[in-house]
């Protein structure tokens, strides 16, 4: 099996070298063997790990919450309810976050009509509707 070094891994991999150090150092990936010259020798599993962090990442995931996905995909005795349970709590996660942008953007509309767009912002009822908040 052909060895990747770091930049390789990070091109694959579609992050940034630092990533790859920096997951390292939060230990998601382990540190690889080196070669006669020092430098890093990373495997395919090391590639599918950082793919499987950065797509975890995309679905709003922590690297904390990672760390505990990949433990459970190596660790004996885990099921996949364990894994399935850590996704609905991501999801209930995610359901708060949007009513709660949803409060948000009703707060910022009703703001937004309470001024015309005209006279000094010192007279702004945004500004003044804000100020008494």
């Amino acid at each position: 099996m052909p060895k990747l070094t770091i930049g390789q891994l990070a091109r694959q991999a579609h992050v940034n070298l630092e990533t790859i150090r920096y997951y390292e150092r939060r230990g998601l990936i382990p540190e690889p063997p080196r070669n006669e010259s020092g430098y890093r020798q990373y495997d395919i599993e090391d590639l599918q790990r950082t793919r499987f962090i950065k797509r975890a990442q995309a679905l709003g995931f922590t690297l904390k919450e990672i760390a505990e996905l990949l433990s459970l995909r190596v660790a004996s005795g885990t099921s996949c309810k364990q894994v399935q349970e850590r996704v609905q709590a991501k999801i209930e996660d995610v359901e708060n976050k949007i009513a709660d942008l949803e409060q948000m953007r009703a707060a910022l509309l009703r703001l937004s009509r309470q001024c015309t767009g005209r006279g000094p912002a010192s007279k702004c009822p945004i500004l003044d509707e804000l100020n008494q908040r």
